[in-house]
């Protein structure tokens, strides 16, 4: 289980493709590799992987096809960085909304506003998944919990604030890029319910 608050960036030292499989490897900040174990599962822009080796700061995931099929990740070369997040442990405080860290689409970035001292990032998203997301309702993009501003169309967008742009992988982005998406399961079991109880009367 992951909160959506970002820890940090982590480097992609080195990832070894193989048909339907990766075996990818990053270098985490030192601080942040505590109690760090085989089996411990650590969120890679959003996307729940499991620790199958580490070398001091340097930690290994094996990546299977739904993984590279459903995420950004398949997109990774050495050199890119990525949003991280290690588990939340019970006692922890929950700045953002609960995760799974089960990626259900990518997203397109549709265009950037850079108004003075703000960032708003614009998202195509798909009907199947437009159903979801409401104004001021919960969305994690890249594993970082955001705040939904405006709908338009098939477009969503999210308001950054300084801190989250310095912490994340946002201001590294373009018009273009595709970002992990991961819905409120709250959200989607409430909008799920709904549509069925009015399907059956």
């Amino acid at each position: 289980m992951f909160t959506g608050i970002v820890q940090g960036k982590a480097v992609v030292r080195s990832l070894e493709k193989k048909s339907s499989f990766m075996h990818l490897t990053v270098e985490l900040p030192p601080e942040h590799c505590d109690n760090l174990q085989l089996g411990a599962s650590i969120a890679l822009n959003g996307a729940c992987l499991t620790v199958t080796a580490f070398n001091k700061n340097r930690v290994s995931f094996d990546l299977i096809m739904e993984t590279l099929r459903v995420t950004n990740l398949s997109l990774l070369k050495e050199g890119d960085v990525v949003n991280f997040e290690r588990a939340a442990k019970f006692g922890d405080e929950i700045g953002g909304h609960l995760l799974s860290g089960h990626i259900h689409q990518t997203v397109t970035i549709s265009h950037i506003d850079k108004p003075e001292n703000n960032w708003i990032l614009w998202f195509n998203i798909t009907p199947e998944w437009k159903r979801y997301i409401f104004p001021k309702g919960f969305v994690a993009l890249n594993g970082c919990s955001l705040t939904i501003g405006e709908i338009k169309d098939d477009t969503f967008n999210v308001f950054l604030i300084p801190e989250t742009l310095s912490i994340t992988t946002f201001g590294n982005l373009d018009a273009g890029s595709l970002v992990n998406m991961e819905i409120d399961a709250h959200t989607q079991a409430i909008v799920d319910s709904v549509e069925q109880y009015l399907s059956n009367r």
